[in-house]
């Protein structure tokens, strides 16, 4: 077959405006004359992609925004009835009138007042953190022994793993190996490390009856005097027996020894006391705590986070990095023992997705080539990749990630992106072995599919669009499955109409040059006896019953219904 050269013209006396089909057939016609216009295209999408893909963070759901602001304020050794009375509620009464504000939860507890409050969606957080800061500033009857209010927005923090670290030792043994481990782990970047099973501590001091007798004091007496020599330490009670007094719960601040050496009074030489001469001093974990054993020995649980905009894979590297390193300094009876790896899911997913794309691919090059070109069937194939990739950079460009649901969403476009590629591709090829020119048969294909193509593309996009409404947080973690899959539409649409003509002018001249294999001819052979023995005559039927065809529909409908 003669490739004949295609001219257009056009009278320069009866220009009209283009129209919207016109404007697209007129790409769809010059990336299918112009092949190095068609593989640049496919080129960018291809490279604009794996850039993407090296780039876009992995993690485990989608970024969101938490509209909270929380205000905390620690009075150590108050009792909750009194955090509740001093601190709390003036604290609400003053924020009751904060603009925006959806709801407000308060909790107050022994020694802490927390307030966390919920705004409205699409709300400025920074002028709210603001505007709560100057509500809170002007409370000004606040206990006096209290630590200042903190205010500020509730971070999301993302689990990476669990550590789990035990030995064969007493649990106050360990801890000072878990406040290392912790200041390693986030020197090497990991966002957070949380603990469980490891008792909070206080310094606890004990003074006598017979001394405070002889003192002629009372432990109240002293407590205010130790109170005033450590302004920032306010002093607390401790239920163990009459003669002790909890200090404080111990934040990092002050030690035993400093506390020993407070001076309190003088004798009656005139000699100064120190604390340490009237009083036992130590440093011990604070009752009722959790505890936790692993293999009946003391445990410790290390909570390893993430900010929501680091990437989970990298924060699992750093984590196995510092594993590695530090499991080969530690004694035999010390062990670090993982679970709980919630970056192993993302990465399962992962997995998932290229494990099912690449069997995709390789079943629709086997379906392909039995009913279509081999040549054919390889460019409907590649056009798989590249619209995913070509959705990734459109992903990356919005600031996405690749999370749960984008994979998932992912995941679904597989059955989805192959169909306008097949279309078009068929009917390309069925008028190019009509006798059509291999140009003609390329841009007649794409501009006869254009139409259904688009409009069955449409509709899958009306199907998704109304998750892109839902509003909250579910909303905003939903949005990527219906984002996802429209930029992978979007990408399978500039593949079939702008690339694949190109191509298929290529494939169709290639084919006309070469004699078909044995195998080949066999598979066309068997496809074309199917359909004009087969076929042809079921569909003929069908529309010559149209009534029995509709009323089959209609059943098979209903039984599909009563089977969900």
């Amino acid at each position: 077959m003669s490739t004949e050269p295609v001219s257009t013209s056009a009278s320069p006396g009866n220009s009209t405006p283009a129209t919207s089909s016109e404007v697209t057939g007129g790409y769809i016609h010059l990336f299918a004359r112009h092949p190095v216009a068609a593989n640049l295209l496919m080129a960018i999408l291809i490279i604009l992609g794996s850039y993407s893909l090296v780039k876009l963070n992995r993690q485990f759901f989608p970024n969101f925004a938490l509209d909270y602001v929380s205000v905390r304020v620690i009075w150590p050794g108050a009792s909750a009835e009194d955090v509740e009375q001093s601190i709390t509620i003036p604290l609400e009464q003053a924020l009751r009138d904060v603009d925006g504000a959806k709801e407000m939860i308060s909790t107050s507890t022994r020694g802490l007042s927390s307030i966390v409050i919920e705004y409205e969606e699409d709300s400025d957080m920074g002028v709210a953190l603001d505007d709560v800061k100057q509500y809170v500033s002007n409370v000004r009857h606040l206990p006096s022994d209290s630590e200042d209010p903190v205010v500020t927005k509730i971070a999301r923090y993302e689990p990476v793993a669990t550590i789990i670290l035990t030995a064969d030792s007493e649990l106050e043994e360990l801890r000072p190996l878990a406040y290392k481990f912790e200041r390693e782990l986030l020197d090497k970047g990991i966002a957070r490390v949380n603990f469980s099973g490891l008792p909070d501590q206080e310094i606890a001091i004990e003074v006598s009856a017979k001394k405070l007798q002889q003192l002629g004091m009372s432990l109240s007496q002293i407590g205010e005097r130790i109170v005033n020599q450590s302004q920032d330490i306010p002093a607390g009670t401790v239920a163990e027996n009459e003669a002790a007094r909890e200090v404080r719960g111990l934040q990092r601040k002050r030690d035993v020894q400093e506390f020993s050496t407070l001076d309190l009074l003088a004798d009656s030489s005139g000699q100064k006391l120190t604390l340490a001469d009237i009083a036992e001093i130590q440093r011990r974990p604070k009752e009722n705590q959790v505890e936790i054993f692993y293999q009946g020995k003391p445990a410790i649980l290390m909570h390893l986070q993430r900010t929501e905009n680091a990437d989970a894979l990298k924060s699992a590297e750093i984590m196995d990095a510092w594993l590695q390193q530090t499991r080969s300094s530690l004694t035999p009876t010390i062990k670090l023992v993982v679970f709980d790896e919630a970056y192993s899911l993302i990465q399962q997913r992962i997995d998932l997705l290229v494990k099912n794309g690449a069997s995709g691919l390789a079943l629709v090059l086997l379906i392909l080539y039995i009913f279509l070109n081999g040549r054919v069937a390889f460019w409907v194939a590649v056009g798989i990749p590249t619209s995913f990739l070509g959705a990734l950079g459109v992903l990356y460009f919005f600031g996405g990630s690749i999370n749960m649901i984008s994979l998932f969403a992912l995941i679904m476009a597989l059955g989805i992106i192959v169909d306008d590629a097949i279309v078009v591709a068929e009917d390309a090829l069925t008028h190019y072995q009509s006798g059509e020119n291999s140009l003609l048969a390329a841009e007649g294909g794409a501009m006869r599919m254009l139409a259904p193509v688009m409009s069955s593309s449409l509709t899958t996009v009306a199907a998704f669009f109304p998750l892109m409404l839902v509003t909250g947080i579910i909303g905003s973690i939903l949005f990527d499955i219906p984002f996802v899959v429209i930029c992978v539409i979007i990408a399978s649409l500039i593949e079939s109409f702008f690339i694949l003509p190109g191509h298929l002018r290529h494939s169709f001249h290639k084919y006309h040059h070469k004699e078909n294999s044995a195998l080949r001819q066999k598979l066309e052979d068997g496809f074309n006896s199917f359909r004009d023995h087969y076929f042809r005559p079921l569909i003929k039927r069908a529309i010559d019953n149209r009534f029995g065809t509709l009323v089959t529909a209609v059943c098979s409908l209903v039984l599909a219904v009563s089977l969900v």
